[in-house]
């Protein structure tokens, strides 16, 4: 039995890596939706005059819900970048790049992707810095006293993903001259009706 190429055990880690990244952002969406569920249910119900129930509700403390909330959604944002390099779904203006002619367009294009991943990269160590400094604190969060080391540890991880996205998609476009490109008609596992076109699937 011959062992996979490398180029094909490399599609492979990357295809696993793009996976987790998805199922990660799918778990802090999934986490911050229940939160904010139940800490808007905690509060109504606690208003109920149900004799037991309201003073049970009283007793709980979910304080820590709003923090916890901003929390998910700084490491939802982070790793969420980073997913938008690699689909192609930030928002970019391309009018004057698109106007040059090719061989200063793929010079353009390749200065912006690897620009980023220059600027995402220096996040990335900074952050880290920060990260290794403030873990030889005794530095807490308000109300969940969670060490602050691991919510600023988004940061430097998330800005690393996002420098890779940007050095991958740069390689992609260097081989083969594509770039991602996200159709925002399309909402992946609806599939559009039988013979409708971009237009049908527009509408």
């Amino acid at each position: 039995m011959t062992p996979p190429s490398p180029e094909r055990a490399g599609g492979g880690l990357l295809r696993w890596l793009d996976h987790l990244e998805e199922w990660f952002i799918a778990a802090l969406m999934a986490s911050a939706t229940v939160v904010i569920f139940v800490a808007v249910l905690h509060r109504y119900a606690s208003a109920l005059p149900i004799p037991g129930l309201q003073d049970w509700l009283l007793r709980q403390n979910l304080s820590w819900a709003q923090e916890l909330c901003i929390y998910l959604f700084v490491w939802m944002a982070k790793f969420g970048a980073a997913y938008g390099v690699r689909t192609g779904i930030h928002v970019g203006v391309d009018v004057l790049v698109n106007q040059l002619p090719e061989r200063q367009r793929r010079t353009m294009i390749l200065f912006g992707l690897l620009a980023g991943a220059f600027f995402t990269g220096v996040v990335g160590t900074m952050g880290a810095r920060f990260v290794w400094e403030i873990g030889h604190t005794e530095e807490v969060s308000a109300d969940l006293e969670a060490p602050m080391w691991i919510v600023y540890l988004a940061i430097p991880l998330g800005s690393f993903l996002m420098c890779f996205r940007f050095l991958q998609v740069a390689w992609r476009f260097l081989r083969g001259g594509e770039l991602p490109h996200h159709d925002h008609h399309h909402v992946e596992g609806v599939e559009p009706p039988a013979g409708a076109g971009a237009g049908g699937a527009a509408l």
